[in-house]
Formats: structure tokens, sequence, C-alpha cells
């Protein structure tokens, strides 16, 4: 008998096992059935159920069907509650200081939470026009910059899992609500790196966002300069923006990786 197995009592057991999976996962990032049967000591059709039941939750992922496991978004959710946000908050603060110097513009940093960013930081800008405070506001992800800097991070199978019926919220008449088009967009974001907004969550508000990466390369949140629309009239002018919100991006990607 396994020593994760608790005589009697085949529920225990069955959850003792999946979260030593969990543990096995957070070990080794990644993790085959056979592998993970045999450190269980369990059969290999008890170990694929575990994990795929697993995987439903999201707490792993698998690339490709018959694949290894890897750790899922929702241990990374897990682990930001415990641990991640008031570090980030309190690594990326000097960052966002020195960013809204460099534009005088807001600058926020945001979280993905399911289909949802929530801004967890923010500096205003010094203008008498400027973009408010928008620490603990909740805004659908695909409807601003750092959120779709974040989505466009994530594994295919893991966006997929956040949005399998398709549906995207709107808030404004520029909001995107075609799956194919916000697609499109994710692509352009993979590519050039960085993510815009015009006037997708609110109207007269743009913005230019990068994603913040662990360790692994799994996003972690975002950061965004976020300006009036009146002074980013075109893509041009925020593209402009996207050197120096990527510097910034790296500045606070090296100070996470040196405190883990």
């Amino acid at each position: 008998m396994s020593n994760n197995q608790i005589p009697g009592d085949g529920a225990s057991s069955s959850v003792d096992n999946a979260l030593r999976l969990l543990e096995l996962i957070g070990e080794r990032q990644v993790l085959r059935v056979a592998d993970a049967a045999d450190l269980l000591g369990v059969a290999r059709s008890t170990a694929h159920r575990l994990l795929t039941a697993l995987r439903r939750r999201g707490f792993v992922l698998q690339d490709k069907p018959n694949g290894a496991y890897r750790p899922g978004p929702v241990l990374t959710e897990i682990g930001l509650a415990a641990i991640g946000r008031i570090d980030i908050r309190r690594s990326a603060r000097p960052v966002l200081e020195e960013l809204r110097e460099q534009t005088r513009e807001t600058v926020s940093l945001s979280l993905l939470e399911g289909r949802n960013v929530r801004f967890v930081d923010c500096v205003e800008s010094p203008r008498s026009v400027r973009v408010g405070n928008r620490t603990g506001m909740v805004m659908p992800a695909h409807c601003t910059a750092g959120g779709k800097a974040i989505l466009a991070s994530l594994a295919p199978v893991e966006l997929d899992r956040r949005y399998r019926d398709r549906d995207l919220a709107t808030r404004t008449p520029a909001s995107i609500s075609d799956w194919e088009v916000l697609t499109r967009q994710l692509e352009e974001i993979r590519r050039d790196g960085y993510a815009l907004n015009s006037e997708e969550g609110e109207s007269g508000i743009s913005a230019v966002a990068v994603a913040l990466r662990d360790v692994t390369g799994a996003p972690l949140a975002a950061i965004a300069v976020v300006v009036p629309s009146s002074r980013m009239p075109t893509e041009e002018s925020a593209r402009e923006l996207a050197p120096t919100v990527l510097q910034a991006a790296e500045a606070v990607q090296q100070l996470l990786h040196a405190e883990l």
C-alpha cells in the first residue's frame, strides 16, 4: 500500500494523492502520467484520472493530448494570493514612479482574475488633465491594454479554458466583441511584445501595456501607461511609448526574479 493511501477512506486517499500531485508539479514543473503513477505508487489509470480532474479545474495544463502536465493558472493565482501580490506591488512601485516621471502620465499595475483584471496599484500623472487613480477597479481583461497583454501571454489551452463560450463583454462602442478580432489582436501583441488600448474600456482613455512574467515565462501581471486619448490620438503616438514601457517591465521582472 502506498504511504499516501489511508486504509478504509478512499475519498481521503484521492484528496491526498491529488495534493501530492500538485506538490510534484510545483517541484518538477513537468510531469508525465507514468512518472506520477510511479511516484504516488498508484496505477497509471488512477494517476491519469487525478491529473485530468486537476486539468479541468485549471491546476495543471497539458499542451497537447497525451503530453506532459505542467503548472496551470490556478496554481499561479493561488501563489499570487499567498505571496505574490504584495511582493509585486512592493517591487514594482519604484519602477511605476520612475515610469510616471519619464512619461508624465498615470501608470498602473494590474492582475488577471478570471476574465477580468484588477488594478492593484497606480501612480497618477502630475498633469492637471490626467487619468485618475484606478486602484481597486475591476474591468474585463480584453477591454484593457494590461489585460490584453496578459491574455496574449497565456498558453492557448488556458486562454481557451477561460473563454470557452467566446463571450466578450463590452463597455464602450470601441470594445472588442468578436472573438476572431481579439485573436488577431493577441497575435499582434505576442509579435510586438506590448498591447494597445484605445477607449475600449473607458471613453476618453487609452493605454500601452506590457505583461510581467515569472521565471517560467508565465504572466504574473501587467504594467501600463494610461493616458487621456486627447494626448494619444493615433496608434503611432501610442507606439512611441512602447519602448519606455517595455524597459520598465524588464526592470520590474529583474527585481521580482531577484527575490525568488
